[in-house]
């Protein structure tokens, strides 16, 4: 079985981690990850949801956090704010740091951010093919009116720095209309048995990934059905400010309207946690198939058991 998930971080590494945990070794899974949380900082390409992804996999994920790597120390951070250079806000470890430096060495020789990546994943071996969207820079951008006034700033700014604190206005993906999707990612999507979005964000994650001109339409064009997870449990986020950024796009921190969002012409399958049970009606009234289970990523069986479902539903909606 050939299955593609599109993933953002720490939500979509750790749904990852149960799919592996779900599926036979014959079993090929392809990820297509986001990369519009992408920054540069002290010169270097930094691509958080890549990273996290073949952390986790691969077995160097601070598990407390989530993100970063484990063991990490953090003299060149110290180093740095007594240089007085920033932003203290964004902690790299020195571990994180050297791949960081391996990514930016290799861009800056000429190589894609895909062949970077590849080339990352031979040390980590998540058991996953790694795709970033595209090899071209993606930036999203939260619109936000604080104290300075009404201003764009980074998405890693919003949400490392201001902790969502204040509301998002608008999320705009730079330069996502203009960008192409990496070597692999349409040949993935058209030759896949199964799609999974797992419970990312379905704003700055999965949303960014599907802004990428050609791949929300590869995606709806697929022969495998399409099943997505709900990251909305109970009317709030299990993690993250995805209701911030929900409500910065119209629409409401619901498992419910989540899947409305994405509309049956682009999933066929959607799972919602045990408590929401009572919004099965409404999404299957809207042509999409929906389950209720628990989607609580407590631990790799749980996990596991949230992937199995959704490869169950994936075959009783199978096109």
């Amino acid at each position: 079985m050939r299955i593609v998930a599109l993933a953002g971080g720490i939500g979509g590494a750790r749904f990852l981690r149960g799919l592996l945990a779900a599926v036979g070794p014959q079993d090929e899974i392809t990820v297509i990850g986001n990369t519009g949380d992408d920054i540069h900082l002290y010169g270097l390409k930094v691509c958080p949801d890549l990273d996290t992804v073949m952390y986790t996999l691969g077995g160097g994920i601070h598990e407390e956090q989530g993100w970063g790597r484990t063991d990490e120390t953090w003299s060149i951070k110290a180093e740095m704010k007594e240089y007085g250079v920033g932003p203290e806000w964004f902690g790299l470890g020195d571990r994180d740091f050297a791949t960081h430096l391996v990514r930016s060495q290799m861009l800056t020789a000429g190589y894609s951010l895909s062949q970077v990546t590849e080339a990352l994943c031979v040390r980590w071996k998540p058991g996953v093919r790694l795709l970033p969207m595209s090899d071209d820079r993606v930036e999203t951008h939260v619109r936000i009116t604080d104290e300075q006034g009404t201003r764009a700033v980074h998405f890693q700014e919003y949400w490392v720095r201001l902790h969502a604190a204040v509301d998002a206005e608008a999320i705009i993906p730079v330069g996502a209309d203009t960008a192409k999707p990496a070597p692999g990612v349409l040949e993935a999507l058209a030759e896949a048995d199964v799609i999974l979005f797992p419970p990312s964000n379905p704003v700055v994650s999965i949303g960014t990934i599907l802004a990428v001109p050609g791949i929300r339409e590869a995606v709806a064009a697929a022969p495998a059905p399409v099943v997505g997870l709900s990251p909305i449990i109970g009317g709030a986020p299990v993690r993250g400010m995805a209701d911030k950024v929900l409500a910065a796009v119209g629409v409401e921190a619901t498992a419910e309207a989540v899947a409305l969002n994405y509309g049956s012409s682009l999933i066929d399958g959607w799972l919602v946690d045990s408590a929401d049970e009572e919004a099965v009606p409404a999404v299957e009234a809207a042509g999409i198939a929906c389950r209720a289970v628990p989607l609580l990523m407590t631990d790799v069986e749980a996990t596991a058991e949230m992937a199995r479902a959704a490869l169950a539903l994936a075959e009783q909606v199978r096109k």
